[in-house]
């Protein structure tokens, strides 16, 4: 998010200035002789997608492969990340590298972060891990749980099978892990194959009867495409019809596009957010118009609309006949968005390139029926 209130719009830093400092890192890291890399403490997704990108970058380039694992942090009772992701959404939007472990720490206690922890481990199909504050922080900053009040809280994972990694996060201390460390070794760890893939209602849905919540949890169906903004949204082999925002096009709406082209861009945010006041499930943005600056344009207004949750609740489909617009869209987007589209009109290794960054930027995709020769029939 931007860090002046007065420009909404403005980064500090770029997706290409974090992933490549990201590699930097990984490369000496890795150089150095570690043995598994964690992308740990992570309260906004988007930062955590250039960190995996870096990696993944890393990989391919010929670079030592070595497991990797990612933690996040809900920041207090919300349930969410600083940034206003949920947990579902924020595993969605990370999933798409393979990986050793997810999880959760900092922020919390082990009372409060536990249940979140059982949400995490309900949705992942890989190990979980949980590393706790020591409590929350009193009024010095210091941290006041002993070891042993500690170890007796983390102990309820256990006993409720959450965990295949456990350990401390601030204000632990060596006696902590060591009494964390007698309990732990009279548990067994997570059975990873007994994860389904349930998400928590949301507030609204909570208000519903049992046996209608009872829907909501129920396990995703295999085939199940997850997208997320903030927060979650599934599309199933059962789901009907998917209602896709298509205001925010300046190809399809003139009036969008003298809205974007004057740069009136809290006009344009109240498009989006009349598609999603009114039932839209995903919103297309598409900013491909000759005298635009369509990759600047796309840029501005996705860092816009991430400003904005009760917009950036929604996951966004890129939408650009240009991969240049494309990629910049996916340099913005925390959540699981989707790439309109992609094609083999320029043969089957350009294809299989897009589709590798496509799927590295952690983006679903629409593949268009051409190839060379056209359309499909």
């Amino acid at each position: 998010l931007s860090p002046d209130v007065n420009r909404p719009g403005y980064r500090a830093v770029t997706f290409d200035e974090l992933a490549t400092a990201y590699l930097e890192q990984t490369r000496g890291l890795i150089d150095g002789g570690v043995d598994t890399l964690l992308i740990e403490t992570i309260f906004d997704a988007l930062n955590a997608k250039a960190a995996l990108f870096a990696v993944q970058q890393f990989f391919n380039e010929g670079g030592r492969v070595v497991p990797v694992m990612i933690s996040g942090t809900i920041t207090d009772a919300s349930g969410r990340t600083l940034s206003g992701q949920t947990v579902e959404a924020f595993w969605h939007s990370i999933k798409h590298l393979p990986l050793l472990s997810v999880g959760l720490n900092c922020a919390l206690g082990a009372d409060q972060l536990r249940v979140y922890v059982r949400e995490l481990a309900r949705l992942a199909d890989v190990p979980v891990s949980a590393y706790p504050n020591a409590g929350l922080p009193n009024a010095f900053g210091g941290y006041d749980e002993s070891a042993q009040e500690f170890a007796a809280l983390v102990e309820d994972y256990l006993k409720e099978g959450l965990l295949n990694v456990v350990g401390g996060c601030c204000g632990t201390t060596p006696q902590h892990i060591g009494e964390l460390k007698k309990l732990a070794d009279k548990y067994g760890p997570r059975a990873v194959t007994d994860a389904v893939q349930t998400r928590m209602p949301t507030l609204e849905e909570s208000q519903l009867v049992d046996n209608e919540q009872d829907e909501l949890t129920a396990p995703l169906a295999k085939g199940t495409t997850s997208l997320a903004g903030l927060e979650p949204f599934n599309i199933t082999p059962a789901s009907l019809f998917v209602n896709i925002g298509e205001r925010c096009n300046v190809t399809g709406s003139r009036a969008f596009a003298r809205l974007i082209r004057s740069g009136d861009y809290e006009a344009a945010l109240a498009v989006a957010r009349a598609q999603a006041e009114n039932g839209a499930q995903v919103l297309d943005i598409n900013m491909d118009e000759g005298m635009l600056d369509s990759e600047a344009v796309m840029t501005t207004f996705l860092h816009l609309i991430a400003s904005e949750p009760d917009i950036a609740r929604l996951p966004i489909m890129i939408d650009s006949s240009k991969w240049t617009v494309l990629e910049a869209g996916l340099k913005c987007v925390q959540g699981k968005s989707i790439v309109n589209s992609i094609s083999l009109k320029e043969g089957e290794e350009r294809f299989r390139h897009l589709a590798g960054l496509v799927r590295q930027y952690g983006a679903a995709v629409v593949v268009m029926a051409f190839d060379e020769e056209g359309q499909a029939d």
